[in-house]
């Protein structure tokens, strides 16, 4: 049942932390907030756009670095800094006109839970909150920062008729 639902997937909206990241943050001396992500997530990110899909980034953090890694993956809606995740995704769908069957909303914890209970499928990280677990079509086995992002866009992509490797795509 799952899988089908992936067919008429159009828009992915992603949290970071958490999600794209494993949630943990270093912080530098000068305050400066450093996190890794998986370059798997990033290849899948480029490729997904390239094929059409629209990729939403919605995220309470704010980071100068963040940004311009979703900037040069070609992410064209990054959305740092909100405290009210559904007030953008509500934005989004007046600009955009989707439906929720079209969106999949990967989420972690709680700041996540109403926007994940206004899309079509929701998918999680096998680290995720309870709550979130309790709401997700899909818990992945792969925690976050460990390419859930690569695992849901490939198999939307697959699903599709539009994996198919490209080595005209490099990894950021």
């Amino acid at each position: 049942m799952f899988l089908t639902t992936l067919k008429n997937i159009k828009y992915v909206f992603l949290d970071v932390d958490g999600v794209l990241t494993d949630g943990r943050i270093l912080v530098t001396e000068t305050g400066e907030q450093l996190r890794t992500f998986n370059i798997k997530d990033g290849y899948a990110i480029q490729y997904a756009i390239k094929a059409g899909l629209q990729i939403c980034i919605i995220t309470g953090g704010k980071s100068l670095g963040v940004q311009k890694r979703f900037e040069a993956l070609g992410v064209k809606e990054i959305h740092f800094g909100v405290s009210d995740k559904i007030a953008v995704l509500e934005d989004l769908r007046n600009k955009y006109g989707f439906q929720n069957q079209e969106c999949l909303f990967i989420g972690d914890d709680l700041p996540d839970l109403t926007c994940m209970q206004q899309v079509g499928v929701t998918v999680c990280p096998a680290d995720a909150a309870e709550e979130i677990k309790a709401i997700s079509h899909y818990v992945s086995t792969r925690k976050g920062g460990e390419g859930i992002v690569r695992e849901i866009l490939e198999k939307i992509l697959k699903l599709q008729g539009l994996w198919q490797p490209d080595t005209h795509i490099k990894s950021i």
